[in-house]
């Protein structure tokens, strides 16, 4: 039972760990991001209401932290557009944790691993038809059409990295992080006794059992 709480608090631990560190400005290129993956994992591993409230409240206080920190950079940071902008973020945060509640621990691990590339797929997607509904940047290429659609989802606005490049560095960094964490979550389960892998199996919701033979009157 000990060490099935000590696995319970180590893997939240070592996911948000990993994360912080990976917030620190110019530490990573742009879009290469441990968020995909823990958001995603955190819906894999973390019991019930802590997948939700966890992974979403460190992603608001690391991003309150940094906008402060570009602002007083002299980089926008709390203007309205951008602010909408990042609404879709956490909406696409939500998203990945929905879909890993749709996955178990036990799932192998190149299920798994499918999972998170998947969940950095459609980041790319809600966030990029974001940028280009409501258009922070301002760019005249993006015009509220199909073309101007694409155009988010591809080569991105003038001035500015190939999108490309942001999904290359999205699904590259989904697939690493999802990869270490549930490779980190499957040895630390391989260590586990029997008991313990059970007990510590993601809870179920109850459902009614009858009672035995002898005990009915």
């Amino acid at each position: 039972m000990l060490s099935l709480v000590k696995g319970k608090i180590l893997l939240p631990v070592i996911f948000l760990a990993v994360f912080a560190v990976s917030r620190i400005p110019g530490l990573m290129p742009s879009n290469f991001s441990v968020a995909y993956a823990l958001a995603f994992c955190a819906g894999v591993y973390f019991p019930k209401r802590l997948a939700w409230w966890l992974p979403l409240a460190t992603l608001l206080a690391t991003d309150i932290g940094l906008g402060f920190y570009y602002q007083l950079h002299g980089i926008a940071f709390w203007d309205w557009p951008d602010l909408k902008n990042m609404l879709f973020n956490y909406a696409a945060y939500a998203v990945l944790i929905l879909l890993g509640r749709r996955f178990r621990p036990q799932t192998s691990f190149l299920t798994l691993l499918g999972g998170g590339l998947l969940g950095a797929v459609l980041f790319y997607l809600i966030t990029n038809t974001a940028s280009w509904f409501f258009n922070p940047s301002h760019s005249p290429e993006y015009t509220k059409n199909l073309a101007g659609w694409i155009r988010a989802l591809t080569r991105g606005a003038g001035g500015y990295p190939s999108t490309w490049e942001f999904f290359r560095n999205t699904l590259l960094s989904g697939g690493l992080f999802t990869a270490l964490f549930a490779g980190v979550a499957k040895l630390a389960a391989a260590a586990e006794s029997p008991a313990d892998k059970t007990a510590g199996a993601r809870d179920e919701e109850p459902e009614g059992e009858e009672a035995p033979e002898e005990a009915k009157a």
